[in-house]
């Protein structure tokens, strides 16, 4: 029973995921509802600033995580995820055929789910806009399986095609995880660059890292960089199913909405990007080491995003699985994801806060190499 309650507390992500999926079904105020649960995330994470001990081990030495279950949770989201954009396309579509909005929640779905018939324009914007805020969620499982193997790594790349960012799993692997804190990582956020900013040129380079990869591995091959065989060409042409679905739903307007959909649910893969490495340095000959990632283990964010603060950790075991990750005394910025994003959305307010943070790095952390590459773009950033 005790291991069951550990492992249950990392269903909050997929609940809020259903909840706001539910919420454009209802329609009306509830189209409204990812939205609310994002302001709701935000006061929870600032709110509770205990830190997590994540999911630990028994008296046995062995894991309190429950391997079957957090898998299988994890194959089931990537449903979940192509039902939620289903909902929105559904919603799209009656707009664009001008459904009459019904009288209340007078209409009955699967025998039991009220719902408003019908959809006004304002609704559908915050339909549009919960659901990019909850398929964006899906980079924590994208993000997971892309360490993994076979039949996992598929459905890694499917997950993150949905937003159109199926070279994302070949990216981190083998740029990020590899490149991590040096200027060669296009996810790793230099100090003084917002977080816009970094949306565009993170993945940009993420995408022209797999391209450059695809282009050399298929060269040694003898093989055409146009081919089937070229995962980068491959990856976007899992995108194609999503963009066939919307362009159904309502032609440019449903385009418009994916777009958008696309838009957020980027934005926050990047934004964990950004929170998770903002401003730190690395040696290029040096190896990357505890120092080079911000930790964040308070008890919403370990929970929510199944402990993917834990970088440190993660980063020095790329495939352990995320209840086996631990403490390991990496710097810690102090406050949760949701908190830290909505202080990243205000440039000045993050780059005042992150000035303290990274002048206590390169006191306490960093090597001789790293404080004299800090002291020069200390002063391009204007943190000097």
């Amino acid at each position: 029973m005790n291991k069951l309650l550990i492992n249950i507390r990392y269903f909050i992500a997929p609940l809020l995921i259903v909840a706001s999926m539910v919420g454009v079904l209802i329609g009306g105020f509830w189209s409204w509802l990812g939205v609310i649960l994002l302001g709701v995330g935000i006061l929870q994470d600032t709110t509770m600033r205990v830190q997590s001990r994540g999911a630990g081990f028994d008296e046995n030495g062995e894991t309190n995580g429950l391997p079957a279950l957090q898998n299988g949770v994890m194959y089931a989201m990537l449903g979940v995820f192509v039902l939620l954009q289903i909902a929105l396309a559904w919603r799209i579509f009656q707009y664009m055929n001008g459904v009459p909005l019904s009288e209340g929640y007078s209409h009955t779905m699967f025998g039991f789910l009220p719902y408003q018939n019908g959809i006004s324009g304002l609704d559908l914007i915050g339909a549009t806009i919960s659901t990019g805020i909850f398929a964006g969620i899906g980079i924590i499982y994208g993000h997971e399986l892309s360490h993994t193997k076979g039949f996992s790594f598929v459905i890694s790349r499917l997950m993150m095609g949905l937003s159109g960012s199926a070279h994302f799993c070949y990216a981190h692997v083998y740029n990020h995880h590899l490149e991590l804190a040096h200027e060669d990582d296009p996810a790793t956020a230099p100090r003084g660059r917002d977080i816009y900013s970094h949306l565009l040129l993170s993945y940009l380079g993420q995408s022209k890292f797999l391209f450059n990869m695809e282009k050399q591995r298929l060269a040694r091959r003898n093989k055409p960089f146009l081919t089937w065989e070229n995962r980068w060409i491959r990856g976007y042409a899992m995108s194609i199913p999503t963009l066939m679905l919307f362009w159904w739903a309502g032609a440019w307007v449903g385009i418009g909405c994916l777009a958008i959909v696309w838009l957020i649910s980027n934005f926050e893969l990047e934004a964990l990007n950004y929170m998770e490495h903002y401003g730190l340095i690395r040696e290029k000959s040096q190896p990357i080491d505890y120092r080079h990632s911000w930790d964040n283990a308070t008890v919403f964010t370990s929970w929510f995003f199944i402990e993917i603060g834990r970088q440190a950790d993660h980063h020095d075991r790329g495939e352990t699985h995320f209840w086996e990750l631990d403490e390991v005394g990496a710097p810690n910025t102090g406050w949760g994801y949701f908190t830290l994003f909505a202080v990243a959305l205000i440039p000045p307010l993050w780059h005042e806060y992150m000035k303290g943070q990274l002048a206590s790095w390169d006191e306490q952390y960093a090597s001789d190499g790293e404080r004299e590459i800090a002291r020069r773009l200390n002063q391009q950033a204007g943190y000097a």
